[in-house]
């Protein structure tokens, strides 16, 4: 998909907050689509003016009308919203237009029961990472997306970090893995830097210590192609520091904790889809 540009003509972001706003320097950084070919709504109209005067889109309060402006038409908005989100637009869409929903928990059927009959609509779960460009997303179509439209989202996804595709039975998972995955992050590593401060380390050492390791890590195992274990194993030596550590860890039930988390943030994902 690399070397082209979008085939829709415009794109209507119902919705610029974290995410919204991400896809869309995203799109115009990366020179994806052109920013004229962008119209974003908001109920946050402060964060939208400083939108369009950053990134130099179009801007609306008005979700019909920038609805019926777009071929493809992204739903931004908290989950909670989303019935009223698509009461406002349905009578704006129609079978020519792709609906690409990033709300989480939401299924595709309750998306097409909320609009006209046949509207094309695809699920995604993405990420904050997309922020600075390192973001997942997991793609899946609704019943009358076709194969063309998973491959527009996808270029609109891949625009900030990457994309893949599954069934819509795995979303929640999805959710409670990836969606949620990056506080888990951001929580050890605070946790980590905490831990240097107590040892003896300043604390902006710590932290920068704590953000390169993980980052470093996480390289480590996205270019070796390596299983976690095989590298933990690398800097475990016998009777080393590191698995002195790492006994404490599994004593304080660091895996289980995780697992538990993944599983609470799955079946709320479950919970907010009903």
């Amino acid at each position: 998909m690399e070397g082209r540009m979008l085939k829709v003509k415009t794109i209507a972001f119902i919705g610029a907050g974290n995410m919204g706003s991400a896809l869309i320097r995203g799109l115009i950084a990366k020179g994806e689509i052109h920013r004229e070919q962008i119209v974003a709504t908001d109920v946050d109209h402060e964060k939208l003016a400083k939108l369009e005067a950053e990134e130099g889109i179009q801007i609306s309060n008005d979700k019909k009308r920038a609805v019926s402006q777009a071929e493809m038409v992204i739903l931004s908005v908290k989950p909670q919203n989303i019935n009223e989100v698509l009461r406002e637009i349905a009578p704006a869409t129609d079978i020519a237009k792709l609906v690409v929903s990033i709300a989480a928990g939401v299924a595709t059927s309750r998306i097409e029961k909320g609009l006209p009959s046949g509207v094309r609509v695809i699920r995604v779960m993405p990420n904050t990472p997309a922020l600075v460009g390192e973001g997942i997303a997991v793609l899946c179509a609704g019943s009358h997306a076709t194969e063309e439209d998973m491959a527009e989202a996808r270029f609109v996804f891949d625009a900030v970090g990457k994309s893949c595709v599954l069934s819509e039975d795995l979303m929640d998972a999805v959710t409670g893995l990836s969606g949620s995955g990056p506080a888990y992050v951001f929580l050890f590593i605070e946790a980590l830097s905490d831990a240097g401060v107590l040892v003896g380390l300043p604390r902006d050492v710590a932290l920068m210590l704590s953000v390169q390791t993980v980052l470093g890590a996480a390289r480590l195992i996205s270019e070796k192609k390596m299983h976690p274990a095989q590298l933990r194993e690398m800097v475990t030596s016998p009777g080393g520091t590191t698995i002195a550590g790492l006994k404490k860890l599994e004593e304080m039930g660091l895996r289980a904790s995780i697992l538990n988390a993944v599983e609470a943030a799955t079946a709320r994902s479950r919970e907010l889809g009903r």
